[in-house]
């Protein structure tokens, strides 16, 4: 990773990403919802699958616009944005990925209190996801 800021010498990029991650999840969850129920709403069966349709719209909503701005409407709130290990916002490929990862980590509850953890204790803020796929979250450049 030393494409991306050193947290030593650069602790800028990182301070408070943690925290801001937090709240821009849930910036996220509460437009996710906001999308997911109007179409619950006007669609015959959409009221008795709406956790499906809730996963299936956080889930392009999360790719979609990662692969945009590097960075989740939430996430652009708080200024922060997801770079890969070589500094570069990321791309289609990479925003689903991160995606994917996101999703199968927020489908146990271990994995999330592992991820979370992790965010707080390792060294640039990286959940389960970042770790795997080399990604970080870091301030906007001003």
């Amino acid at each position: 990773m030393s494409h991306l800021p050193d947290p030593e010498t650069q602790a800028g990029f990182y301070d408070g990403v943690t925290i801001k991650r937090g709240l821009a999840w849930v910036v996220d969850v509460i437009l996710i919802a906001l999308i997911t129920l109007p179409i619950a709403l006007f669609t015959v069966v959409g009221l008795f699958v709406i956790p499906l349709i809730y996963l299936t719209v956080g889930f392009l909503y999360r790719w979609i616009t990662i692969s945009n701005r590097s960075a989740t409407p939430g996430m652009r709130l708080m200024a922060i944005e997801l770079r890969n290990a070589w500094g570069e916002r990321l791309d289609t490929g990479q925003a689903l990925l991160h995606t994917v990862g996101y999703t199968v980590t927020m489908s146990t509850v271990l994995l999330q209190l592992g991820s979370i953890l992790l965010m707080f204790l390792s060294e640039r803020g990286q959940g389960l996801t970042d770790m795997v796929l080399g990604t970080v979250a870091l301030n906007r450049r001003a």
